[in-house]
């Protein structure tokens, strides 16, 4: 039960430590070229105001929307969380899709030999060793 539990808080250790790093992918590397793509946009800054704050809009960015106080639908941070998500579970699936081939072709049984071990005597026809 101890290695389980060590095991368990490893995974979750390293899963935390790989999501920040889809994350950074995500926001840093592949977010900007599709943004500059389509027209310098970015995609944390694409909001709906559902109703304006104290300070009236139209506001710059999401930050400055947030601190005006305004209610926003946040699409262009859901665009991005769908893309890390997606980039998480592909990496998974193959991950675990290696580790149960390697488990597969470890438990697969040794080939059995197909050669005979007994042969048809050419005399009384009963069945004798094939070394006889």
């Amino acid at each position: 039960m101890r290695g389980n539990v060590l095991d368990m808080a490893v995974g979750i250790v390293m899963g935390s430590a790989f999501m920040s790093i889809i994350q950074s992918l995500v926001n840093d590397v592949i977010m900007p070229p599709i943004g500059f793509i389509l027209g310098n946009v970015n995609f944390s800054n694409l909001y709906f105001t559902i109703k304006e704050g104290a300070t009236p809009g139209p506001y710059g960015s999401l930050v400055l929307a947030k601190k005006a106080g305004a209610v926003t639908i946040n699409y262009g941070l859901f665009i991005n969380t769908i893309i890390s998500f997606f980039i998480i579970a592909t990496s998974v699936f193959f991950m675990v899709r290696s580790v149960n081939r390697l488990k597969s072709a470890a438990l697969k049984p040794a080939p059995v030999s197909l050669e005979p071990t007994t042969k048809e005597c050419p005399y009384c026809f009963s069945t004798i060793s094939i070394k006889a």
